[in-house]
């Protein structure tokens, strides 16, 4: 560590740990040393020596702005090299072009997209990680920066909505179980469907969107999931019957890599360029597919499918801009050089919203300059008359 109060490097910590796992049997062959500063020759012999390593061994990894960018850093430091090294696994020289390219358009990113992640457990925020990790490689995959607005499920409300979203260009419902805020996230997947703003939901995400489609546009007013309310007359979500015998735990969770069919000419189809993909799950209750046309009458188009078309895996609405829920986690399949097509194509919608009420704003605010301009000249001239 970097002690500030005598301004230098301290190499007692990273002699210490050493010596403890050596007490274990374990002998190190290299070191990174995390810091706020870069470690010099004379400290990396130092170490070298202290803990009987080779000095090309001794790694200096400084804090970075980005974490995406430390991969960069332990290559220039031949941490790579190293590790082919010790385990002798040979091969050719290795191309890191793709991350290269990847941190230059970390660097080079000048807008920000912001983008509502409405949730229960957003005091927690690593409990989200991957879905910030694909969000984060669309938006650099676009050129923006991403800005995160945790919004708490329980406390979104239809008096505090608007105010809530307002200013966001994309809302995204993720993952969860359990009722807790999940009128929260129904009012927020209304503000969205209302006020065209893009909209992604993943599981109960999308499950949360069906439920308020059915409510306030399929006319199915108390519409819900059996998960939350045994007694609705519309279960919309609803676990499929051959589950409603299964009473072993864990028996109902359809978890693991699924096919699916999209259907061409949607937001889905587009995304994915293929009629046939596969994703990953985890979860129990399915959309109706006794209250499903009543779904697809009202406007709501099923744009992928189990092989047999008996689950709905994504759902949108072809009169809004981007509004796709899926059932599966496509947050899973998201890598920094390769983001998932929904998520990349749903944060474009919402840079694409960002643009505009960029836009919006400055013609706004030039609006209102050329009316405070002509409020004074016609001042000036009503001064003029009075003299």
């Amino acid at each position: 560590p970097y002690l500030d109060a005598t301004g230098e490097l301290k190499t007692k910590p990273t002699q210490h740990s050493v010596k403890e796992i050596r007490g274990i049997g374990i002998q190190p062959d290299i070191i990174v040393c995390r810091s706020s500063r870069h470690i010099n020759k004379e400290l990396r012999e130092k170490i070298a020596l202290l803990c009987d390593i080779d000095i090309e061994a001794v790694i200096s990894v400084v804090d970075a702005p980005d974490i995406y960018m430390v991969p960069m850093m332990l290559h220039e430091e031949g941490l790579d090299d190293l590790v082919v090294k010790k385990l002798g696994l040979g091969g050719g020289e290795l191309d890191i072009s793709d991350w290269v390219e990847l941190v230059d358009k970390i660097n080079a990113c000048k807008k920000k997209v912001k983008i509502a992640l409405v949730g229960k457990y957003v005091q927690l925020w690593d409990a989200y990680m991957s879905v910030i990790q694909a969000l984060k490689h669309s938006a650099v995959f676009h050129g923006y920066e991403l800005e995160v607005v945790w919004v708490d499920s329980e406390g979104v409300s239809p008096m505090l909505v608007e105010s809530q979203l307002k200013d966001v260009d994309g809302v995204l419902i993720p993952g969860g179980f359990g009722i807790r805020g999940i009128e929260g996230k129904i009012q927020a997947a209304k503000y969205a469907r209302e006020n065209q703003v893009p909209f992604l939901g993943v599981c109960l995400g999308m499950q949360c969107a069906i439920m308020e489609f059915a409510r306030n546009v399929a006319g199915m007013p108390s519409a819900n999931s059996s998960e939350f309310d045994q007694g609705t007359p519309y279960p919309v979500i609803d676990l499929l019957p051959e589950q409603k015998e299964v009473e072993a735990m864990g028996g109902t969770m359809r978890l693991g890599s699924y096919p699916c069919r999209i259907t061409s000419r949607s937001l889905a189809g587009k995304a994915y360029s293929e009629k046939n993909v596969q994703e990953r799950h985890r979860h129990r209750y399915e959309v109706s597919n006794a209250l499903r046309p009543k779904l697809v009458e009202a406007g709501m188009k099923i744009s992928g499918t189990s092989p047999d078309k008996r689950l709905v895996e994504i759902v949108e609405l072809s009169d809004h801009p981007w509004f796709l829920a899926t059932q599966f986690h496509p947050e899973f399949k998201s890598r920094p050089t390769r983001p998932h097509p929904l998520f990349r194509d749903f944060v474009g919608a919402a840079c694409r919203h960002a643009d505009a009420r960029e836009q919006a704003g400055a013609v706004a605010a030039g609006g209102s300059a050329a009316t405070e301009d002509l409020t004074a000249t016609d001042l000036v001239d009503e001064q003029g008359k009075n003299h």
